[in-house]
């Protein structure tokens, strides 16, 4: 059996350097919140695959379903055989969505492609086609979901030109000394300067920014969105890849502002570990493509539909709703006291909503400066520790923690621990 080392070998040979891997330790097996590498050795999972693993790795429940599946059929294409999963999880999705109204879904396999195809139905649903998104913003890889990403390096150095009528506001960050009235401003000098809103077909969101630094939109940002959306005739779209299915300590995390989307894109944590993303929103807007204008041929495959209907099951089952917020509070109070001691790195503005918890790393205790450098260095110390972490931010100096939901009481107590030597080692 090959070794880290040999692995690490082979994957510098054989695949290129624009798929960057976070950490040079390869996994053999995983249960619950834990994995193991090739060379034995045991890791508490503060990353859960970027918030894909809500209910933990291989749940067994989850792993039930799709073995059931796995006996019936693995693929016909849902727009030539369609299949009943595929009926239910929409139907599902429909239940849930804090939309009004009813509501249809559809579903595809990445959470940028969600995205693109939200982008699509807004279009198509209004006749219009520019997007306003937001700095520090994560919508995805591909073309279109780059181009709304706020964020230059890496997603759009060297990609050439980005598609056309895509525009950027700035998303209010206390510590960046943006205010959510800026940011309202700024909009009205958009409408005024540069794109007419009647030409407008939709706002891009997330509740949360993920990549961007888990920081949580504003209530009156959001409010002020829906406003502007019902003054001109334009979409609201909440990106809840990464917010969905309960991390936030709500279903999704537009629901923490009372405002409701008209649009909403899911993915992540959705199929436990599977590849599958979804569409929802309003029934009139959905239906706004002709027919045969969606789809793809891998979208909403059968045993992701079937990982997927398992994993609502265990959200509700087992309260990951209300775990979430207990699981936050948890770790925020460690958080609190790590950044008491004058041992560890400096930390500033721990935040987030539910169990989507992070911190910043800054060069000075009461400062605000970033710290990039001590930041590659805590997650560095936390593998060392058996912790994989992983950090984000427009400044690269926010380490972000998403274990899963499921994870136990005494194992979430130890990874916290690890994680409280990892800031101690940092900081030399």
């Amino acid at each position: 059996m090959s070794t880290n080392s040999e692995l690490q070998a082979r994957r510098v040979a054989a695949i290129p350097r624009g798929v960057a891997t976070a950490y040079p330790v390869f996994a053999e097996r995983a249960e619950g919140s834990e994995l193991w590498d090739r060379d034995g050795k045991r890791f508490i999972d503060f990353a859960g695959g970027i918030a894909v693993l809500n209910t933990g790795h291989r749940h067994p429940k989850v792993v039930a379903a799709v073995k059931e599946q796995l006996d019936a059929f693995t693929h016909t294409a849902f727009q030539i055989v369609p299949y009943e999963p595929y009926i239910a999880l929409c139907e599902r999705l429909n239940q849930i969505a804090p939309i009004s109204g009813e509501k249809k879904s559809l579903l595809f396999s990445t959470g940028a492609e969600a995205v693109e195809n939200a982008v699509k139905i807004a279009r198509a649903y209004t006749g219009r086609t520019n997007i306003i998104a937001f700095s520090g913003s994560f919508h995805g890889r591909t073309l279109m979901a780059s181009a709304l990403t706020g964020k230059v390096a890496p997603y759009k150095k060297k990609f050439g030109p980005m598609p056309g009528g895509v525009w950027h506001a700035p998303f209010p960050v206390p510590q960046f000394g943006v205010t959510v009235a800026d940011s309202l401003r700024a909009i009205e000098y958009l409408f005024r300067a540069d794109v007419d809103p009647v030409n407008v077909a939709a706002f891009i969101i997330e509740p949360v920014q993920g990549e961007g630094g888990f920081h949580p939109a504003p209530t009156e940002l959001l409010e002020g969105l829906r406003k502007l959306c019902d003054q001109h005739g334009i979409l609201l779209i909440a990106d809840e890849v990464q917010t969905g299915f309960a991390r936030t300590g709500k279903m999704f995390g537009i629901e923490h502002s009372g405002v409701e989307p008209d649009i909403m894109t899911v993915a992540k944590s959705l199929a436990g570990g599977f590849p599958l993303s979804g569409v929802v929103g309003k029934a009139a807007i959905m239906d706004g493509p002709e027919p045969g204008g969606l789809g793809g041929t891998y979208a909403g495959s059968p045993l992701a539909c079937a990982a997927a209907l398992a994993v609502l099951d265990v959200i509700e089952e087992e309260k990951l709703v209300e775990r979430a917020n207990m699981l936050g509070k948890r770790i925020k109070d460690d958080l609190q006291r790590f950044a008491q001691r004058n041992d560890t790195v400096a930390m500033s503005a721990i935040r987030g909503p539910g169990a989507m918890v992070a911190f910043d790393v800054v060069k000075a205790r009461g400062g605000d400066e970033p710290d990039a450098d001590a930041t590659k260095r805590i997650t560095s110390a936390a593998l060392a520790e058996g912790l994989v972490l992983l950090s984000c931010g427009v400044h690269a100096n926010t380490i972000r923690i998403l274990m899963p939901l499921t994870i136990s009481d005494d194992l979430l107590a130890e990874g916290m621990a690890r994680l409280e030597r990892a800031l101690v080692v940092a900081n030399g």
